[in-house]
């Protein structure tokens, strides 16, 4: 939903109300086009902007989790595991706040939401930033690192429409896919002449001689009596 570029010296506790009102106003460009090309089908997109945040444990903070809950967003951070007890002395709506974002976590519900953080964020962060190259960045100026983010996160959301419209996201994948089916309208037509397919693993002729020698030679016995032994095997 959105794509930011905060400073390497600054932690993600402190980056996140930038990138939770970058993706806001997406929603909310998204739901106002929606109503604008078609104002009499139900909107795809939620009209009340964003209700739900999910991300891993490094944004999770007090301070953080009380600013999205002003915000009126419901929070589902995992915490960090911490050495002793919190002292919440004159700290009570703070306190509230990570008491709830807990039991929103630990609830069924935010577990599905983790899960799915992970299956589906974390192996987008993966295809653009480790399979794409993104983690270094040839560029100076952060404006032109930016663009060159911008571009590879667009280039990787129309792959996935094209999966999901074509059935192959990338141009190597749809050629492949257009040889399979030439292969396979050849290997129909071949089959509808008559033709029978052929199996590269048949033996010859001469090879089954000594297989079916090999299969009725008799067995050794395994042990024999000897002459002067009186005990048998």
């Amino acid at each position: 939903m959105a794509v930011t570029l905060p400073g390497a010296d600054k932690g993600d506790t402190t980056t996140l109300d930038a990138t939770l009102c970058e993706a806001g106003i997406m929603v909310a460009e998204l739901a106002s086009r929606e109503a604008e090309l078609r104002p009499d089908h139900e909107p795809k997109v939620n009209v009340n902007g964003i209700e739900e945040l999910v991300t891993d444990k490094g944004y999770h903070s007090g301070a953080v989790v009380e600013r999205v809950k002003s915000y009126q967003v419901s929070s589902y951070i995992p915490e960090k595991q911490q050495k002793g007890r919190r002292n919440w002395q004159g700290k009570v709506e703070e306190q509230q706040a990570v008491y709830e974002n807990r039991r929103r976590v630990r609830s069924e519900y935010g577990k599905s939401l983790l899960r799915r953080r992970g299956e589906l964020v974390e192996r987008s962060f993966a295809h653009c930033y480790e399979t794409g190259g993104m983690r270094r960045c040839h560029l100076r100026g952060r404006d032109n690192i930016l663009k060159r983010q911008l571009v590879h996160v667009g280039a990787f959301n129309l792959s996935l429409i094209l999966r999901h419209l074509v059935g192959a996201g990338t141009p190597r994948e749809l050629s492949n896919r257009s040889g399979q089916l030439v292969l396979s309208l050849l290997l129909l037509l071949w089959y509808g002449n008559g033709q029978q397919p052929c199996h590269s693993s048949r033996i010859s002729a001469p090879a089954t001689k000594y297989v079916a020698k090999s299969r009725t030679r008799l067995r050794r016995p395994l042990c024999r009596k000897s002459a002067p032994s009186t005990t048998a095997c």
